[in-house]
This record gives C-alpha cells, structure tokens and sequence, in this order.
C-alpha cells in the first residue's frame, strides 16, 4: 500500500499529460510563474535600478520560494485530509511540471506545415517553441530548430522535472521548474540579462548538470530500442557533448544528432544579432521532416524509460526512509 502511494503521483500525473497535453484554456502554475516573474522584474529593476546583479538574485529567490512553499502547503493540507486524496493531488501537479504531449504537439505543428509546403505557417510554429529569430530561417534551419527544442527539452521539459520529483516530490520538481522558467526567461546573455539574470542561469545550470547527462545516456539507450543509430549516437555524445555556451544544453543535442545521422547547432540570430555557435554531429545527412517524428519517438522512449526508473528509486528509497 505504501508503496502504491509513493509511486502513483508520478505514473498517475505521466498518464494525464498523455491523454490531456498542456491544458491551453485552464491556469497553469508554470504560467503562474512566469507571470510572477515578469512582475517582480518589473518591481526590482524599479527599486534597485543600479544594481542589477543584486535585484536579479532578490527577485529568484523570491520566486524559488514562493514557488515551492506553495504546492508544499497544498500537498500538507491535501495528505492530511486523506492520503489517497493526497496522493492524487501530487500527481495533478506533477502533471503540470512536466511536458512530453506539448513538446510533441507543438513540433509536430512544424512537422504538418512543412509537410503542407507552408514555410510561413512553419516558421511561426517553430517561433512559439524556440528563442532564437526565426524570420531568418529557411525550410531547413526550422526543421533543425524544431529537432533542436525536442532534443534538449526531453530533458529540461519530461526527465529532469521527473528526478527532482522523484527525490522530494512534486515541491522539489517545482524549485526545479521555477529555476527552469526563469532561466528561460531571464537567463540571456545578452545587455539586458547579462547582470540581472546571472543568478537565475547559473541555478539553472547547476540544477541541470546531473539531469542532462543522464538524459543523454537513457537517450542512448532509446537509439538502440528504436533501432536509430545508437553506435553513432554514443560517438558523437562523447566527442560534441560540450559544444554548446550551456554545459548542458548540448549533452541531449549530441545524442539526437548522432542517432539521427545529421548535424545540428551552429550559428543562430538572436534578437538580431548574430552569435556564433559550433555545429553538433557530423553532416552525413540533410536534416528531413521525418526528422522531427523521429526527434519525438527519441524523447517518448526516453521518458517512459526514465519514469520507470525513477518510481522503482522512489518507492526503493522513500519505502526504506519512511
């Protein structure tokens, strides 16, 4: 029974984002989120104007918090009205933190437009997924970038979420998501992040080290169970795992390329100005549309794989702890 309970908020909340995706017409905590964000960059950058570094740090700790303190207080109040009441409640949330439906919903938009000759309608897709200028990509370059997200968000969106809920629940995977959003929306390098971001970025990039990395070898592993080229995929893990300006961004990108047989990365433009970046994977290959389908097989396998490995730890670790 106590085993149940530990692990049915993870497979419970994972079935829910299968059968609902991300819920577009209903709150959504993550959105919360970065709705807090926005205004408490607003309010600090106010109130300390000549010290971005500090206003940055002030601001993610405020939001880090409240963040985790929220569903914590939830999920007390819930547990002590009924465990399984409880339980089904973290499970909801843990739905919320992670995001494989979406993902696969939002890249597979770029997939249909491309597969419908419509590059506008694929550029704009791939431009609600990626933080790069997507004015400036051909057919290609935005099949690339949608390929790139799937890839790199396999960890950030479905198994990192999932290790961190898997250690404390679903209020640790939210301290996770909140690092994660505010990276995503703060964490530029660029002059207006640069100082006031720094905090944000580096969290997000501690926090991340461990996930990505396992993320890539689980990744490998799904290679071969799909029968893509595992071989090549380890190859080109090893020698491009560290191409990117993140530590971790390209640990997931080196696998995917290499499974696929195609090159990712490379220069992009962001917020019009061009920052130049090394490639991923050798260009055996044009990338093709196919490729995106086969980018979202990757991240599928991957997150069940991981899902049944972290409810095993759970319920192994939590079950001799408590």
């Amino acid at each position: 029974m106590k085993i149940i309970l530990l692990v049915l908020p993870m497979i419970f909340g994972f079935v829910l984002d299968l059968i609902l995706g991300d819920p577009y017409s209903l709150p959504h905590p993550i959105r919360l989120i970065g709705t807090m964000i926005s205004k408490l960059e607003k309010f600090f950058r106010k109130k300390i104007p000549n010290n971005e570094r500090l206003s940055g740090t002030l601001l993610a700790v405020m939001v880090l918090i409240v963040s985790t303190v929220v569903p914590s207080v939830i999920l007390l109040l819930c547990y002590r009205v009924n465990v399984w009441f409880g339980a089904v409640i973290e499970g909801i949330l843990f739905y919320y933190l992670i995001a494989p439906k979406c993902l696969k919903t939002e890249s597979m938009k770029v997939y249909t437009a491309i597969e419908n000759n419509d590059t506008e309608a694929a550029r704009y897709a791939v431009s609600m997924i990626v933080g790069r200028d997507t004015n400036v990509l051909d057919e290609n370059g935005i099949i690339k970038a949608a390929v790139e997200t799937v890839a790199e968000n396999t960890s950030d969106g479905v198994t990192a979420p999932m290790l961190y809920t898997m250690l404390g629940g679903a209020s640790l995977g939210f301290f996770y998501k909140a690092a994660n959003t505010m990276d995503s929306m703060i964490g530029y390098k660029n002059d207006k992040y640069l100082n006031f971001g720094r905090f944000a970025a580096k969290l997000d990039d501690v926090l991340n080290f461990i996930p990505s990395r396992f993320t890539a070898i689980v990744m490998i592993l799904s290679a071969y169970i799909l029968k893509l080229d595992g071989k090549n995929a380890f190859k080109i893990w090893k020698r491009d795992r560290l191409n990117h300006a993140s530590p971790n961004s390209a640990q997931t990108e080196a696998v995917c390329a290499g499974s696929l047989n195609v090159m990712l990365a490379g220069d992009a433009y962001y917020f019009g100005k061009l920052y130049k970046k090394k490639t991923i994977g050798d260009n055996i290959r044009p990338v093709q549309n196919d490729d995106i389908r086969k980018a979202n097989r990757l991240m599928y396998c991957t997150a069940v794989i991981t899902l049944v490995m972290c409810t095993a730890v759970r319920a192994v670790l939590w079950g001799v702890l408590l």
